[in-house]
């Protein structure tokens, strides 16, 4: 069965079909084309999509959206862009898959793939979600665009920086169950009322749930009225998960598992259940129960969503662990955060890292961008999560790092050595002058420091790839 056919295309964008065609994916970027798929040649401000469209083709492509007519199979649109959002529009239109819109500061993309996880164990190969971070403007109509027509269930992730996206974006996705992870100081540089503005615009995703719909928030969270009021005004039905006695997925307790991860006993309704996460640290505690309130407001089952989060694969630059060669001809651990980061998930993980058995534990952290003018104590901040977690050795990355160098240098309880470079390209020798045997070692920044970068640099030494192994 193919995803969209020429007619079905011009019938959804408005636009003309040169021929008849069929295509089984869509992709914006010529890069990741395969056989099959349909180009999107879009305007951006770097480039043009309509000098790769016989790239597009040469790999396989079936068909081309453009703005121009074209020696190929090919859509004739006046802007591509307007009409990916509108095929976007036509996929949900057309699917009777029940769609879970996923948002939140931290945890959004973890959480949409458990989520993917313990649904798509249940009904395998009928499940859709969104793929890497695609959670904007054009990722989540992308996203959209390659639902499958006969999908059962559909997970979306949204995100935002500005007030006002996310209510565009999930009328796009128009959930049955909207579920928010937390309210933390992630973009806060663009909120002139801080915290309470990026509340305020998380709950945005409210909006878009369909008549009947389920709002799930964080009770646990200081914003935690501020949501629900929110969500009172749009949702149905309102489910809170948390440690609160009336929250409607109370934990019960949480100990540390002796395979790895946690076991969680949680009251879920009307169900008592004993689970593991495979995922550690208290935030994946939160994150199992928002999973598994989601999966019961979609009609999922909760004893086959438990032994999918007891068998969560590892995500790249989110949690993902694996051994890497040491200097010294020996392995550390090392812990892949390098895709994104605040001031609460640096906590976090820093929390994890205090908890790993090691002879030293070292952070490379890198610079939390978007936090405007309260950047500096942000950072200057994470000196008592770094101290409490019993660091050795820091290297931090990024101008924006000096307040935590200078708050760690002038700590009397800070026994551990600092380095403080410029770019992602000078912490690896800073790194392999200190690392060794028996080691654990954070990697950890926003994604625009390009952390990422050290990270491959350290699997690809000799000797790694034989030790690896998959955490969260």
């Amino acid at each position: 069965m193919s995803l969209w056919t020429a007619s079905e295309l011009a019938d959804a964008t408005g636009g003309t079909a040169s021929t008849d065609f069929a295509v089984s994916g869509v992709a914006f970027d010529s890069r990741e084309i395969e056989p099959g798929d349909l180009f999107i040649a879009m305007r951006g401000e770097a480039t043009d999509g309509h000098l790769f469209i016989d790239r597009a083709m040469a790999a396989g492509a079936a068909g081309v959206i453009c703005e121009r007519p074209v020696d190929h199979p090919h859509v004739l649109v006046a802007d591509s862009a307007a009409a990916l959002t509108a095929l976007g529009h036509a996929a949900r239109a057309r699917s009777s898959a029940t769609i879970v819109g996923v948002t939140g500061s931290a945890g959004k993309t973890g959480t949409k793939e458990a989520l993917f996880h313990a649904l798509d164990r249940m009904v395998p190969g009928t499940v859709h979600r969104s793929v890497k971070s695609y959670n904007n403007h054009v990722g989540v109509p992308l996203s959209l665009a390659r639902m499958p027509r006969d999908a059962k269930f559909g997970v979306f992730e949204m995100g935002m920086n500005h007030a006002g996206e996310l209510a565009e974006l999930t009328r796009i996705v128009r959930p049955h169950v909207a579920l928010i992870t937390t309210i933390a100081p992630a973009h806060i540089g663009n909120f002139s009322n801080g915290e309470e503005g990026i509340a305020d615009a998380k709950a945005e995703i409210f909006q878009g749930l369909e008549p009947g719909g389920t709002a799930i928030v964080p009770h646990n969270n200081r914003h935690y009225p501020r949501l629900y009021a929110a969500a009172q005004a749009h949702a149905h039905v309102i489910r809170r998960f948390g440690s609160q006695s009336d929250s409607e997925t109370r934990l019960i307790d949480a100990i540390p598992a002796p395979e790895g991860g946690s076991l969680i006993t949680a009251q879920i309704g009307d169900a008592r259940l004993c689970f593991r996460v495979s995922a550690p640290g208290e935030h994946w505690v939160m994150n199992a129960l928002a999973v598994m309130t989601a999966v019961d407001a979609a009609g999922g089952d909760l004893a086959i969503a438990g032994l999918a989060l007891a068998d969560l694969p590892g995500m790249s630059g989110r949690g993902e662990r694996m051994q890497v060669a040491t200097p010294d001809g020996g392995a550390a651990l090392l812990i892949d955060e390098a895709y994104n980061a605040n001031p609460a998930s640096m906590a976090a993980t820093l929390a994890l890292l205090g908890q790993e058995r090691a002879n030293h534990r070292i952070a490379v952290l890198g610079a939390m961008k978007e936090l405007g003018e309260t950047s500096d104590s942000y950072h200057a901040g994470l000196s008592a999560p770094i101290m409490a977690a019993r660091v050795d050795h820091v290297i931090l990355v990024g101008d924006e790092m000096a307040p935590l160098a200078d708050a760690l240098a002038k700590s009397l309880e800070w026994q551990g050595t600092i380095a403080h470079v410029p770019a992602a390209d000078a912490a690896l020798p800073a790194l392999l002058a200190v690392l060794g045997d028996g080691d654990a070692l954070l990697v950890k920044g926003s994604n625009s420091v390009g952390l990422s970068a050290l990270v491959r640099a350290l699997a690809a030494r000799p000797a790694a790839s034989a030790m690896s192994r998959e955490g969260v």
